[in-house]
């Protein structure tokens, strides 16, 4: 696969209409980063984002999200393009995403449970603006806000969803995520020669090595990484992330 471009996506987690990031997908393991969702939106926009990456967690949990919908509203009101899950499994639910302003909308535990839908979304949305997230840990996809563990691979994921049309999908290492582990590279790049899918790294960056790692074999199929943690403690400069993203 040829790689023409690999991207950053500062992470926006909203739970209950605050910024936050939680520690290996726990709730209880939450640090609240800031009350005002779309002034962190324009901070990283200022920096020079060309995506957002943001997240229902109450959706994902499966709670009331009204909050978090109208975040969505708002930041995409700022002209950013936005990538949006959480909870998202009916195609109202997806519909509703895009009405409100999500240029992509990430679909999770959908993809696994509901693969039928992922080829109707398609159909209707087309395959560039459908991305899956799989999220794994210990070899094994987990869903319904990461607590519903399944013996699912990965891989066995990727290839149903490109048989199903999806043209993206984002992988993301439970173990690591939130907890500045570093990203796995390793795993990350396997799954992108092995799918033969554009894949977009998540979990565990922990400092601009990552970057550049991720970006060095971006033509493995590699375009993008998500930075949650490590840009709101400062760990990451995202100018400088974006930089060499853009320039190798």
């Amino acid at each position: 696969m040829t790689v023409s471009k690999f991207d950053i996506y500062p992470a926006i987690d909203l739970r209950h209409g605050r910024v936050v990031r939680l520690q290996l997908g726990n709730p209880d393991r939450q640090t609240v980063f800031s009350d005002d969702p779309v002034e962190v939106a324009r901070r990283w926009q200022s920096a020079g984002a060309k995506w957002l990456h943001i997240v229902n967690l109450d959706g994902a949990f499966e709670e009331n999200g009204s909050a978090n919908w109208a975040a969505l509203e708002k930041i995409a009101d700022l002209g950013i393009p936005v990538q949006f899950g959480g909870g998202l499994r009916t195609a109202d639910a997806v519909a509703q995403a895009f009405d409100r302003g999500a240029s992509r909308v990430i679909l999770g535990t959908a993809a696994l449970e509901s693969p039928e839908l992922v080829v109707e979304l398609v159909t209707r949305h087309g395959g560039e603006t459908i991305v899956a997230g799989i999220d794994a840990q210990g070899g094994h996809v987990r869903t319904r806000g990461w607590r519903t563990e399944t013996t699912v691979s990965p891989l066995v994921l990727a290839d149903s969803m490109r048989a199903a049309g999806v043209k993206t999908i984002i992988y993301t290492d439970i173990s690591r995520d939130g907890v500045l582990t570093g990203v796995n590279v390793t795993a990350t790049a396997s799954l992108a020669r092995n799918s033969g899918l554009a894949v977009i790294a998540s979990g565990g960056v922990s400092s601009i090595d990552d970057v550049k790692r991720l970006r060095t074999i971006a033509a493995e199929g590699i375009t993008g990484v998500i930075i949650g943690r490590a840009l709101y403690e400062g760990r990451v400069d995202l100018v400088e992330a974006i930089a060499i993203a853009t320039n190798g």
